[in-house]
């Protein structure tokens, strides 16, 4: 069974034409037809009645294979993605585990050097160890020269992942001049798209294969939901996928799925603020003496702000900085803010701070943070919602602290 049911692209065609904010409230969400209820229900269920054996009464059978709940969020964030077939699966690593499961023993991995820790531990300590191989490289450096990526690749190169802007150092690489790359090798490329959402950046539109995303984070906004998904307009890919999903079971539960359609409506508004937020507090941390460097996207003087302006429609809320001193400096601020919660994670309405070293990005060898530029002095900031003017009296406080 492949799971996606029926034709997607003809059950989202009618979608299509509305904008990006306009599909997050309405996309693939219509009034029940029976009730007239406003939001899709919930169908806490596993199972479906049959009228006789392997003929159920409507389109699903069984809910780890499919749940009309799930497929109504797939749906809709498919269509902002710009794609055709998503698969919502309980958590951002389980969705990065069933991208890798298209491969096969023996294949290799490029993977973008700054990466999340969370995708390093995985790749490093567990898939390596089932035969596949990475190559961790900057892919920033092939901007000029995408076609030298096939220099560094081998005969086993079967896929490409790429996190863009990347967690935590918020480089950017060009994923209309590496996917292209890709195609031309027959390459399967994968773009987190975590980071940005589909309201600042849409990869497939930009030629990418696959799109990842951490729901967790921005998708979901508010730190209730631990959840993950991928997107895909080849139905070749989605096909497979849909198999090993149900054969894995990597699958979001009814309730989550629901939560997940509740914050979509709002995704592109809070985008908004977050980046609002980030850009005036990355603007108050540049001036401020006691920062050693800010990274934003969306200042001047970032390496790739040019390529922001053109790849990303928004900024997204993430930025990092180096505070003067080492780690018992950056340790005195962490332990000195009120208004930002010091926590993994990021994207939801609160403002999350941490220490990329000792938490999100622990697992990555010391040697390989500080070559990335991870230093002791380095924070990761998630910006939140709150009024700006507390935010930054709470972080100015802090500095002042060192």
């Amino acid at each position: 069974m492949n799971g996606h049911f029926g034709d997607p692209k003809k059950r989202l065609e009618k979608f299509r034409a509305w904008g990006t904010g306009t599909n997050a409230i309405h996309g693939a969400q219509e009034p029940d037809p029976v009730t007239g209820a406003v939001m899709p229900a919930i169908y806490q269920t596993s199972t479906y009645a049959q009228t006789a054996p392997g003929k159920p009464i409507g389109e699903f059978e069984y809910s780890r294979t499919h749940n009309p709940t799930r497929r109504t969020f797939e749906d809709a964030l498919a269509l902002m993605e710009k794609g055709t077939y998503g698969l919502a699966t309980s958590s951002g690593m389980s969705a990065v585990t069933l991208a890798l499961s298209l491969l096969k023993s023996g294949d290799e991995v490029i993977c973008c050097d700054d990466v999340y820790g969370g995708t390093y531990r995985l790749f490093t300590k567990l898939l390596k160890d089932q035969g596949l191989s990475f190559k961790f490289i900057d892919l920033t450096k092939y901007a000029s020269d995408p076609r030298a990526l096939k220099d560094v690749a081998s005969p086993k190169t079967k896929m490409v992942w790429i996190e863009t802007p990347t967690n935590p150092l918020l480089k950017l690489i060009d994923i209309q001049k590496i996917t292209e790359v890709c195609r031309e090798q027959g390459w399967i490329s994968v773009v987190d798209n975590t980071f940005a959402s589909p309201i600042c950046q849409q990869p497939l539109a930009l030629g990418a294969d696959i799109v990842m995303h951490s729901l967790t984070k921005y998708v979901g906004g508010h730190s209730d939901t631990v959840a993950g998904a991928l997107v895909t307009d080849s139905k070749e890919l989605a096909d497979k996928l849909y198999f090993n999903q149900n054969s894995f079971g990597f699958v979001l539960p009814p309730f989550d799925s629901w939560l997940l359609l509740r914050s979509l409506k709002t995704l592109p508004v809070r985008m908004r603020a977050h980046e609002a937020n980030a850009m005036k507090l990355a603007e108050a941390l540049k001036k401020h003496p006691k920062v050693e460097k800010v990274i934003y996207p969306g200042l001047e003087d970032h390496p790739q702000h040019k390529l922001a302006r053109t790849q990303m429609t928004g900024f997204s809320g993430m930025l990092s900085f180096y505070c003067k001193g080492g780690e018992a400096e950056a340790r005195k601020v962490l332990g000195a803010v009120q208004l930002f919660t010091l926590a993994e994670s990021l994207g939801g309405v609160e403002s999350l701070i941490e220490h990329p070293a000792i938490m999100t990005h622990a697992s990555v060898p010391k040697e390989m943070r500080e070559a990335n530029g991870i230093g002791d002095n380095f924070i990761r900031v998630s910006v939140g919602l709150e009024d700006f003017d507390d935010l930054w009296a709470d972080m100015d406080r802090a500095l002042k602290l060192i």
